[in-house]
């Protein structure tokens, strides 16, 4: 009753919005229509802006006015023809215009292009209007757009939503990976962020299947651009340095960024690897394929604060990306990344594991070091024009990861040893055809995988469970997973009357086997309990077939897909295993209604089956770390999920205006539930039990963003809440568990002046548990960051910079005070940059933090990065 009620309210909510429609025609004296003439909708004799559009091929203009003003001005102007401005009643209307030539004397003239322009669905923000002197690449430039959201790891949002496509002069160089030309990408080459709303990334499909997500086209200055820069630097205590080459080629046919990175200054620069976009976050196969890890050292808790002040790296970075465009709309892309990074971690950890009868309490001291190493190579073939659509990508990557650490518990030294390695082998091909009327789809992925990890743990460990309660000297656990993964499909889509129609028939198949095996100094052979072989076959055929209708102002998307899995699971050692065949009906409704240009609402309600992995179902013993060891001798996890989430959108680019509100509510049913039994020293046995479970959660989340003009001034306010419950058993004890997380944050940027600039930012987090209806006091997090920008003349710039964190764990406040001081001189005839950047001033060492989870209370005592002096040299090309 609750969805439907605001699944009602949420479409017919438009009768509360009304809005005038301005129609007509433009002509020259001899009745010519006229193309590309600016109309602007003014508040009456002002020249503040309401609406602006301009005319098409024909003449032909629609201006939607949402406002309750009595009277307003419009006004046309075009190049040659002398402006005319009328004041009309705020009523709907056809009216048309005829515009007299008009001779122009030229003279010199600056001409400064407008900050922001909008047409159809293109958004074009001027990126001179929005930068400032101390920015240096276009992901600066990029945090300050409005309607934009940048998060720490670099992903891209726009309204709430990650962008689905990052081009550069309309090609996809980085496929995702778009940090790359964020970070390194001066400001000062590009002239135009323009923004593609309802972009279907798919041209063949653009007039058949429409798109709600956003992508972001780079515009540069220039037909022909080489860019880039070389920065070099040096510092103490201890010995520091960075390093970052990084020359750029784009042309109309060859696209091309490399990349030569290196420091030990804290700058984590394998972000700029991360696939980003929603296009890849989402596709499944890409998903399932991707490296999974059975095996870990104890980490502390990353702090939750600037990554630069604790992470202590050794990095070094080598990328190549090249595109090439052949005949025939073809395109071959490479790209290659290596990634060599040493990290330490120092700091300790206070647990609490809250059960229902006791509270259990253990203090760690962690030293760790993580070595990562991996490589990853992708060469695509690409074709993408109105009439045929082809893609086809192979990539291999391989990941050589090793982790060492050290843990101090009770005065006892606990050693850990770990090798995570990774290797996958891909082919992901589709292809678009004309076939009569219709449209051919034909998919095909495949990948071949492999995963051996190999933990060791000294002194032993759960010798309760390994050696008859007996102290002995170590323990190791070796897993090895290998996976065939292959997903292909058929569909034919047709379009008529604004409506298109997407059948779709294909099949997927996942074979796996793992091989585990935990053995003991004691015993090499432990019992079948301590060692799987298990094999995984799970098939999956699908029918699904999806509607899309729009019209007018409505779009919807129906979609419904049959799919009949099969699951053959076996352990022989140990003779158990499982066999079932499912049907499942997974209906998705998304329905978007746009009131006018400026307000959209939109639903989605969906139902899905999910089942298992292999990593939830296996019958004998995994040793994870040195405190955990699990067992899920139990059926296959079976999941139904029914999610609703409804959204209201603001924007008006005009005017600089974003704001959006959205709702989400999910119901897990699940035929398992996990039994956790935490044993007097912190360690757990987890177990799974063939028992129903419920789970749901609640969040609601919003985010504001307004650019003042008069005031130079930018502001972005963000809300959420959300509320989770579920229930496990902890040590025999039914326990039900409810999460509760309120998050508050702001930003603000005022320039002053033109040489004198103020940014702050703060979010403050709210958390609070409650056992069995017993609440724990509330833990409250505060992260303050304020930053004064000076400019003396147009060669110096100082910054700084100062961040303030407070926490309150129950009854115990804790503060930190972080400020960073830079200096840059620079020559700008010659492009080069000297920096002088002093870091931690106040030399803080320490940072604490709490993460609150079901049933644990985590604090975590993790070492900083000391004061620091360096100095860096950048040349520009």
């Amino acid at each position: 009753m609750k969805i439907n009620i605001l699944f009602y309210f949420l479409f017919f909510s438009n009768i509360l919005f009304s809005q005038t429609v301005i129609r007509g025609g433009v002509t020259n004296s001899n009745n010519e229509p006229l193309n590309n003439v600016n109309i602007l909708i003014n508040y009456k004799s002002t020249d503040d802006l309401i609406v602006f559009s301009t005319t098409d091929k024909d003449g032909l203009f629609v201006l939607e006015i949402d406002n309750k003003i009595s009277e307003f001005d419009i006004q046309l102007s075009c190049i040659g023809y002398k402006t005319i401005t009328e004041t009309l009643k705020n009523e709907s209307r056809t009216r048309n215009f005829v515009l007299n030539e008009q001779e122009i004397e030229l003279s010199e003239v600056v001409v400064k292009a407008p900050p922001i322009i909008q047409k159809g669905d293109t958004i074009k923000y001027t990126v001179g209007s929005f930068s400032k002197e101390q920015d240096r690449s276009i992901g600066d430039v990029l945090k300050r757009i409005p309607g934009i959201e940048v998060l720490a790891d670099g992903q891209i949002r726009y309204q709430g939503k990650p962008i689905n496509k990052y081009y550069i002069e309309g090609l996809d160089l980085l496929e995702g990976k778009y940090n790359l030309a964020n970070e390194n990408l001066s400001y000062k080459e590009v002239t135009q962020v323009q923004i593609l709303e309802n972009h279907q990334p798919i041209k063949a499909l653009d007039s058949l299947k429409f798109s709600e997500n956003a992508a972001i086209n780079i515009k540069l200055k220039n037909a022909y651009t080489i860019a880039g820069s070389a920065q070099l630097g040096s510092g103490f205590s201890p010995l520091l340095w960075e390093s970052n080459i990084t020359p750029m080629l784009f042309t109309k046919k060859n696209q091309m960024l490399i990349s030569a990175q290196s420091n030990n200054v804290g700058n984590n620069v394998a972000n700029q690897l991360k696939n980003l976009t929603i296009e890849n976050l989402l596709n499944p196969s890409n998903s399932e394929s991707e490296k999974s890890d059975w095996l870990f050292i104890q980490q502390l808790s990353a702090p939750d604060f600037t990554e630069k002040r604790w992470l202590d790296n050794n990095v070094h970075l080598l990328t190549g990306n090249y595109l090439h465009k052949l005949k025939n709309d073809y395109e071959i892309r490479l790209n290659i990344s290596y990634l060599n990074d040493v990290q330490q971690q120092n700091g300790s950890t206070f647990t609490k594991f809250i059960t229902p009868s006791d509270t259990i309490k253990l203090l760690e001291k962690n030293q760790n070091f993580l070595f990562l190493n991996s490589l990853q190579t992708n060469l695509t073939l690409h074709k993408n024009s109105e009439k045929k659509y082809f893609k086809n990508s192979f990539e291999f990557q391989g990941f050589w990861d090793s982790q060492r650490g050290n843990i101090v518990i009770n005065e006892q030294n606990i050693d850990q040893q770990l090798s995570n390695r990774f290797f996958k082998l891909s082919n992901n091909l589709k292809t678009i055809l004309p076939l009569g009327k219709k449209l051919l789809t034909l998919y095909s992925f495949i990948s071949i995988n492999r995963t051996p990890q190999s933990l060791t743990i000294n002194p032993g460990q759960f010798p309760n469970l390994i050696n008859n309660n007996i102290p002995y000297k170590e323990i190791s656990q070796n897993v090895n997973l290998k996976k065939i993964l292959a997903d292909n499909y058929i569909s034919f889509t047709k379009g008529f009357g604004g409506i298109s129609v997407d059948s779709k028939f294909g099949f997927q198949l996942e074979n796996q086997n793992l091989s585990s095996q935990i053995q003991s100094s004691e015993n090499i052979n432990l019992s079948n309990n301590f060692s799987n072989d298990l094999d995984w076959l799970k098939t999956k055929l699908f029918i699904e077939v999806q509607t899309q209708y729009k019209r007018n102002r409505w779009s919807l998307d129906f979609a419904l897909p049959t799919n009949l899995y099969s699951f053959n699971v076996k352990d022989e050692k140990i003779s158990k295993g499982e066999n079932f065949s499912r049907i499942t009906f997974e209906p998705r409704l998304s329905a978007t209604y746009d009131v006018n240009n400026f307000w959209k609402l939109n639903t989605v309600l969906s139902l899905n089956n999910q089942f298992g992995n292999i990593n939830q179902l296996h019958y004998a013993y995994i040793l994870q770390n040195y405190r955990s060891i699990r067992r899920i001798n139990a059926p296959l996890p079976q999941n139904l999920d029914q999610t609703i989430s409804s959204g209201i959108f603001y924007r008006n680019p005009m005017r600089s205006f974003f704001w959006h509100l959205m709702y989400s509510n999910a119901t897990n049913k699940t035929n398992i539930t996990y039994q956790s039994e935490i044993l007097e020293n912190g360690t757990t046995e987890l177990k799974a039990i063939q028992q129903d479970n419920l789970q749901q959660s609640q969040s609601v989340a919003t985010r504001f963003n307004k650019k003042f003009k008069t005031l130079q001034t930018n502001l972005i306010l963000n809300a959420s809440y959300s509320l989770s419950t579920n229930f496990q058993l902890l040590n025999d004890n039914l326990t039900k568990v409810n999460n509760q997380t309120y998050n508050f944050g702001n930003k603000v940027e005022i320039d002053f002046t033109d040489r004198f600039t103020f940014e702050y930012q703060s979010t403050w987090i709210i958390m609070r548990t409650l056992i069995q209806n017993q609440e724990n006091p509330a833990v409250t997090q505060e992260n303050h960051l304020a930053t004064l920008t000076f400019f003396t003349g147009k060669q110096n710039f100082i910054s700084l910079r100062t961040e303030y964190t407070t926490n309150n764990f129950f009854s115990e406040r804790t503060e930190f005070v972080f400020s960073d001081l830079i200096y840059r001189y620079s020559i700008k005839k010659r492009k080069i940059d000297f920096e002088f950047q002093l870091n931690n001033l106040l030399n803080t060492s320490t940072f604490r933090s709490v993460d609150i989870s079901d049933f644990t209370y985590l604090e975590t005592n993790f070492l900083l990065r000391p004061r620091q002096f360096i100095f860096k040299v950048t040349f520009t090309l």
